[in-house]
């Protein structure tokens, strides 16, 4: 069933400006379908003429008509209303209200204004009827429907906006033969519960009637059904005629890239690439009008799909009003929709919007790339499509507003194809997470790999003329050696020298050695062959952490190196540090392996893994590479790698363009629990505990850097960036990368590399430029982040990119972090070793050289600052060093705040370390800041106590980089009085830099840190009393 307006003219409208005059029109809302008419200019009396309908689903609903004042700067102005419930159209004989003037309502009931009035024809009809054959409805309304069927919102005849799949209110129509029914049970108004009455009350069902008992309305009522579905089979054949015509012209090129604005959706669906093509952009899907209804779209108008001249590109336009929001009034939008691709098993569309009466709406257009490909494989064989959309601002005129209009378009595309990837789901079945990892093993099992004949093998080798004829010969040569008799000696021969007495023997016995010693060669590459004839190939991972598995499939034109035109090609991967190399296949240029290698377990997620093809030329030639490429784990979506065709780099491979076939998997297989691992070995190496981000942190550094889901943030760091002028920007570390982002009035600077792609970094002394602060010099390896050239600060004589930050607000704390991942990424396993084997023997030697401290306090000249007796012995003591509740609770007393420790580590024979941090409460510091403590612990020379030697270092506090704070702690057992200990505390300073005011601030320090600690020893005392 379907609502019809007609919206004739109103009468004694108000004025609002103060020419005594408005600029009216028309908004209709029925449920949450909207349409309004065309603003008629300074007008009291308006003349509108215009026609609508709504698709009627729920008979509780009311038409709402409401007269407004057009605004462009401002909220529209409310002129009235009035509000026409479907049941009283109902309730009429012939279900139409009639043409009538209605009084329009204001929002005060106290307005004094003349009687304001609209001229309105409101009806009912069935939904598939024409508007001429509706008895009673008026001539003007009828004849009019055609000639205007642009300004109406849904004209009669055309496909409903709601699916048969959408769940919306509107989506279920009332048929014309259930309103008797209908104003029987008026208090039964839901379509749902007037169903019920009917199955209920007739339990028989009816008989579907032949076309001899129809009225002739019924007939042609179904004749008019029975065209529109022929011309719907007709669009739909036109439309797959157009493609077919278009991928027949298709050149092979390949899918476009992604739009740098960003991913909307990226999801895989139980459905052919195809069947999902239709269901977006076919003319007989109603996707789109259902989408126009759940989002509050009106007006819309889709034109059908024409092609180019040149045949080779298909488009259609739609027009529609987008609804209201928050911070703009209903815009129309001319949207272009154009193929890029059209393949049959790929398609790309790309929808270009435009909203020329938005704000600075003439200055750009979004751009939103729809890309249709074949999914991942399902162990149940069904077909599946991978429907990837992303978006851009094509920015026509540059505006200082950029940033604030790519904020609030992002934010609305968010939302609206949230809703959109909603509807699809609805209408075909999504591809769950573990369907892709059934799809891993079911792919990797299906892989058989064909094993080398070893007698395909030696023929390969050994059967060539040079071979036969050498075994030939030789075979002939010891016959005669049995049937010749030994010649006498003569000439310069003597007993044992049996020298040639002719030319001709010199001839043979050249021949012989220079065969015998090309078969030795042959030979000795047949035994190495024989040898390599395996692989890595079902070698299972072992360990927990990331599993990386890669199933070589095949290899497409691979170059050859010799005259023959055939290689022996075997390919070898390695990431991190780990190696693995496939089997030889012989004399081919498109060799198939099916062979799978497992990666063990590794720590740390992998970067990037080098593919190198090498053309196998025995054990005594040097290997030639045939191609090279690089699989970029932070540059590509994982559902991207698990099928794809990789092109190989080099003269030989670019010449043939060599392929490779892999499908790669990466997976995580310790959950959480590796990330905590991972974060625990950087905190080790940092001297400072670091907390895992929250999920909603980590979604947006992913989407500012566009990396892959499993990228995690370690920490950020407020710096410069210095170029010709510094960049103030932010540093954002990761486990594979270090990135850099800096927004400027709308100037956007990002970058990123990652670790491996650093040769060195350098600590640059304080200078003057950097502001008295140190500063990081990060040298990258040749020809490595090119991506980023533009934000380097030089290139030195070895072609290397320099990168330069400074004004870190906490340098020590950015330098060890850096430095800890740098290393932790880029040494390989023996570097790490090694490294660790020196620190760790310089510290011991000079530990035992010196007998001084570990931590080198006693260069430092210490004062004692405290020095007390306590009923406590030294054991006892200990416990406020011990980690527990009692340490956390003094320190909160004290003033520490977020206070946390590592637990002890041994660092030689008899002493433990660790490391505290806290941040100062506004009692110990106007500036807040935070403290880093590092701590060891060791017993005393004569065993009555302990020693507790601490490096104190501080951020945020203002001059804390000129100084690192060192104390002493010795509490020892009085002998002679039980259960007492003696506690001294020595205090000092180190400076880092010079600065003229030293004694003042050491002064200011010492006179601070006496009262904190006598109030530490005072809750001390308490504690222990309790």
């Amino acid at each position: 069933m379907r609502l019809f307006i007609h919206v004739i003219e109103a009468r004694n409208l108000p004025s609002i400006y103060l020419n005594g005059s408005s600029d009216p029109y028309v908004r209709l809302q029925l449920g949450k379908r909207r349409s309004k008419t065309t603003v008629v200019k300074k007008s009291l009396n308006p003349l509108w003429d215009e026609e609508f309908s709504f698709l009627v689903g729920d008979l509780k609903e009311e038409l709402i008509i409401s007269v407004l004042n057009e605004d462009k700067y401002f909220n529209n102005d409310f002129l009235g209303w009035v509000r026409i419930p479907l049941l009283t159209i109902v309730d009429t004989a012939d279900l139409s209200l009639g043409t009538a003037w209605y009084q329009l309502q204001s929002k005060s009931k106290k307005s004094k204004n003349k009687k304001r009035e609209i001229f309105l024809t409101v009806y009912l009809s069935p939904r598939n009827s024409l508007p001429h054959e509706i008895p009673h409805a008026p001539c003007g309304t009828l004849d009019d429907i055609a000639s205007k069927s642009d300004k109406v919102c849904e004209p009669a005849g055309q496909m409903p906006l709601s699916a048969p799949n959408n769940n919306t209110e509107s989506s279920i129509p009332i048929e014309a033969e259930d309103i008797s029914t209908l104003r029987e049970t008026k208090s039964t108004t839901s379509f749902v519960e007037f169903l019920s009455n009917i199955f209920g009350k007739n339990t028989e069902a009816p008989s579907s009637p032949t076309p001899g008992n129809l009225d002739p309305l019924e007939q042609l009522q179904q004749a008019e059904a029975c065209e529109n579905q022929d011309e719907e089979a007709c669009c739909d054949k036109t439309f797959c005629e157009k493609l077919e015509l278009m991928a027949s012209k298709d050149q092979g090129d390949e899918m476009p890239g992604n739009l740098p604005g960003g991913v909307l959706i990226n999801q895989s669906y139980v459905a052919a690439p195809g069947v999902l093509n239709s269901l977006l952009f076919s003319p007989s899907s109603s996707f789109w009008q259902s989408a126009a209804e759940l989002q509050g779209t009106t007006d819309l108008q889709i034109e059908p799909w024409r092609l180019d001249n040149d045949e080779k590109c298909l488009r259609r336009i739609l027009i529609y009003t987008k609804a209201a929001s928050k911070l703009i009034k209903s815009v129309k939008a001319t949207e272009e929709q154009r193929y890029l691709k059209a393949d049959g098993n790929a398609f790309s569309v790309l929808a270009t919007v435009s909203t020329p009466d938005v704000p600075c709406g003439s200055y750009f257009k979004t751009e939103i790339l729809y890309c249709i490909t074949p999914g991942p494989q399902l162990p149940s064989d069904d077909q599946t499509s991978h429907l990837l959309v992303s978006w851009r601002l094509n920015f026509l005129q540059s505006t200082m507003m950029k940033g604030m209009i790519e904020s609030g378009a992002r934010q609305g595309l968010k939302e609206s194809f949230a809703q959109l990837a909603d509807m699809v789901s609805e209408n075909v079945k999504a591809v769950e997470q573990e369907d892709i990892a059934l799809n891993k093993e079911h792919i990797l099992s299906s892989l058989q790999k064909k094993e080398e004949s070893k007698w395909r093998l030696a023929i390969w080798f050994l059967g060539n003329f040079t071979f036969i004829s050498f075994v030939f010969i030789g075979l002939y040569v010891l016959a005669h050696l049995q049937l010749a008799t030994p010649s006498m000696v003569s000439g310069l021969e003597y007993l044992g020298l049996d020298l040639p007495d002719s030319v001709g023997e010199i001839v043979v016995c050249a021949i012989l050695v220079l065969q015998g010693q090309h078969v030795l060669k042959v030979t000795g590459r047949f035994l190495q062959t024989w040898k390599q004839r395996g692989s890595d190939h079902g070698v299972k991972a072992q360990g927990n952490g990331w599993l990386l598995t890669v199933a070589l499939i095949e290899g497409c034109s691979i170059s050859a190196v010799d005259s023959s035109g055939l290689s022996d090609p075997y390919v070898v991967f390695n990431c991190n540090g780990r190696r693995k190399t496939s089997s030889i296949k012989f004399h081919t240029e498109d060799p198939k392996w099916n062979e799978v290698f497992e990666f063990d377990a590794m720590d740390d997620p992998p970067s990037r893994m080098d593919v190198t093809v090498y053309d196998f030329d025995g054990p005594f030639n040097e290997v030639i590479p045939l191609g090279h490429a690089e699989v970029d784990f932070v540059k590509s979506n994982l559902s991207d790698l698990a099928d794809i065709w990789i092109p190989l780099q080099g003269k030989f491979a670019q010449a043939s363009q060599s392929k490779l076939h892999l499908r790669v998997f990466l997976s995580n297989s310790g959950g959480r629990g590796v990330l905590t691992e991972y974060l625990t070995k950087v905190e080790k190496e940092v001297g400072k505990k670091i907390n895992l981000r929250s999920p909603q942190t980590n979604s947006a550094f992913q989407k500012l850097f566009s990396l892959p889901e499993e990228e995690f943030l370690i920490n950020d760091f407020t710096c410069h960036l210095k170029r010709k002028m510094p960049l103030q920007g932010r540093l954002f570390l990761s486990p594979r990368i270090i990135g850099f982002y800096a927004n400027i009035f709308g100037h956007k600077t990002k970058f990123y590399f990652v670790w491996e792609d650093i040769d060195d970094i350098q600590v640059i002394p304080p200078s003057l430029s950097s502001v008295g602060s140190p500063s990081l010099m990060i040298i990258l390896h040749r020809g490595r982040g090119l991506d980023a050239k533009y934000a380097a600060k030089a290139l030195d004589q070895h072609g290397r990119l320099k990168f330069h930050f400074q004004s870190f607000v906490s340098f020590q704390d950015a330098n060890r972090t850096i430095m800890a991942l740098w290393k932790a990424r880029s040494l390989s396993p023996e570097q790490k070793v090694e490294e660790v084997e020196e620190v760790s023997e310089e510290k011991r030697l000079q530990t035992e050289e010196s007998g001084s401290s570990c931590m080198g306090i006693e260069d430092v000249k210490m004062l004692e600052v405290h020095s007390s007796f306590l009923s406590v012995d030294a054991n006892s003591f200990m416990e406020l060093f011990s980690g527990g509740p009692l340490e956390h609770k003094i320190m909160q007393k004290a003033g520490c705040l977020d206070y946390s420790t590592t637990p002890w580590e041994p660092v030689n024979h008899n002493t433990v370390e660790r490391q505290t941090t806290y941040k100062f409460d506004k009692s110990l510091s106007i500036y807040g800041g935070e403290a880093s403590t590092t701590q060891q612990k060791s017993p005393l020379t004569d065993n009555s106590g302990w020693m507790i030697e601490e490096v104190m270092t501080l951020q945020g506090v203002l001059l804390g980089d000129y100084f690192n704070l060192q104390l002493k702690y010795q509490v020892r057992d009085v002998p002679c009085k039980p259960k007492t200990s003696n506690v001294q505390i020595f205090f000092g300073i180190a400076w880092l830099k010079s600065t003229k005011h030293q004694k003042k601030i050491a002064k200011n320090i010492i006179s601070d840190i006496s009262v904190r600690i006598k109030e530490i020893f005072f809750e001390v005392e308490k504690e222990f009393q309790n």
